[in-house]
């Protein structure tokens, strides 16, 4: 029998807003999950419930115009008091992970770093039982993902369709926790560049890829979590390999071998490779230190999360 949503005061919606507000938070830094914030603060398994209620069916009566039946089948209150949570955060605090990157990318890139290693490892406790296949799983995704990520140019598409298909696959890091959509927006190669459609407000940019991520949570979305369901420690192991194989991708020395110009007439990096720290001064110790504490941060969420569940 399907469980009622629970009743709800205004001090609750403004709660899930606050929660919404502290998942969005967590969506723009490239290492740390949405759903995972969403399972500290105890809402995980009703978000997943509710975000599966968005179907195909559901599309059609929106369609149809029979917004009362819409209403009564989707937990709107419940999804639109996380929205705008999500969206204030990305809206006030994108301007200032720009700046980051433009003006210290090595220590923003040593923070993402130590999140996204630390997230690996939590992750891993996720697998109930490691065996020869979450073995072999993690080693073939870790392996697929390092030489994946190094193919992917710096600079990618900025073409309507490859903005709608990330917006498609970041989605997806909503209802996985320990998999950040940030952090697949960097390995797409639009992190900075959404970030910055943000900060201009560029309408049109984020129509398509918010299209995008609509889509994605009515098709692949409802994919992943029955493969999450059906095949937990097989899939959390293929997502334990891809993170630890993409931290290729966000390695905080890089040298620019190629550039290209952007649609602006800038100048921005096409190839990359990465190197080894140039010195190991006061700007490798800072970026150690910071990379550290991104750890740590992952390690007290952890810690949190298992309070809740206990």
């Amino acid at each position: 029998m399907k469980q009622s949503p629970p009743e709800r005061t205004l001090k609750d919606y403004l709660g899930l807003v606050l929660r919404g507000f502290c998942m969005g938070a967590s969506d723009i830094v490239p290492g740390v999950s949405g759903g995972t914030i969403a399972f500290i603060f105890g809402i995980y398994e009703e978000l997943v419930d509710s975000i599966r209620a968005i179907n195909l069916p559901v599309i059609k009566l929106l369609l149809a115009f029979k917004l009362k039946t819409v209403f009564k089948t989707v937990p709107w209150q419940f999804l639109l008091a996380i929205l705008i949570g999500i969206l204030l955060a990305v809206f006030s605090l994108s301007r200032g992970l720009e700046w980051l990157l433009d003006n210290h990318p090595v220590l923003i890139w040593s923070f993402f770093s130590g999140l996204v290693l630390s997230s690996s490892i939590t992750v891993s406790k996720r697998i109930g039982e490691w065996n020869a296949g979450t073995i072999i799983t993690t080693a073939i995704c870790l392996i697929l993902s390092y030489f994946i990520v190094g193919l992917v140019p710096v600079a990618t598409p900025e073409t309507w369709w490859f903005i709608f298909l990330s917006g498609t696959i970041v989605i997806c890091a909503m209802i996985l926790p320990g998999i950040s959509g940030s952090f697949i927006l960097v390995l797409l190669g639009k992190y900075q560049y959404i970030l910055e459609a943000v900060n201009r407000r560029d309408i049109l940019t984020l129509g398509i890829f918010a299209t995008g991520a609509a889509v994605g949570i009515i098709t692949f979305a409802q994919v992943v979590s029955w493969l999450f369901k059906r095949y937990h420690d097989l899939t959390v192991a293929a997502l334990m390999g891809l993170m630890i194989g993409s931290l290729r991708k966000i390695w905080p020395w890089q040298e620019t071998i190629s550039w290209t110009i952007d649609r602006h007439g800038a100048q921005v990096p096409l190839e990359q490779i990465n190197i080894l720290p140039p010195d190991f001064g006061s700007e490798f110790v800072a970026a150690i230190g910071i990379a550290l504490v991104g750890f740590l941060i992952v390690v007290v969420l952890d810690i949190l999360a298992n309070k809740e569940e206990s």
